[in-house]
């Protein structure tokens, strides 16, 4: 069955992403990641049970953020071109995302294992502002 006239296009459009860009930044993952980070101190200074039990509980759900906004990057932002230009770019969002999860900051509570999200997330920072002015 073919669409009537009026329902088809009659413009193609095309975007790098899922939408026009400027939706994209690494901030959103820095900010959880900071989260992360004060969240593990907290809990390191506090010897209460039950503050340790809620802040484990929130911790993991910042942490899971933390990858869920370092895979949108990784696979809806970045573009083959950039991983040519960029070849260590899959190693460092794979060590970022792993430092998010079960391996780092998800799986403890270390305030270090957030420090060193935190420096990975920036390295993908830096060059996210690269391809930007690009």
């Amino acid at each position: 069955m073919r669409l009537p006239r009026i329902l088809t296009p009659r413009v193609t459009a095309s975007a790098h992403c899922d939408l026009p860009c400027g939706v994209y930044d690494p901030a959103q993952a820095r900010i959880e990641a900071e989260s992360v980070k004060a969240i593990c101190e907290k809990y390191q200074a506090n010897t209460d049970p039950e503050f340790r039990t809620r802040a484990i509980l929130i911790k993991e759900q910042r942490a899971d953020l933390v990858k869920h906004h370092l895979w949108v990057l990784w696979t809806d932002y970045f573009k083959p071109a950039h991983f040519e230009k960029y070849p260590h770019l899959h190693q460092l969002f794979n060590e970022a995302t792993k430092l998010a999860g079960a391996a780092g900051a998800k799986g403890g509570t270390d305030p270090s294992k957030a420090d060193e999200l935190l420096q990975k997330i920036d390295e993908i920072s830096k060059i996210f502002w690269e391809t930007k002015k690009a």
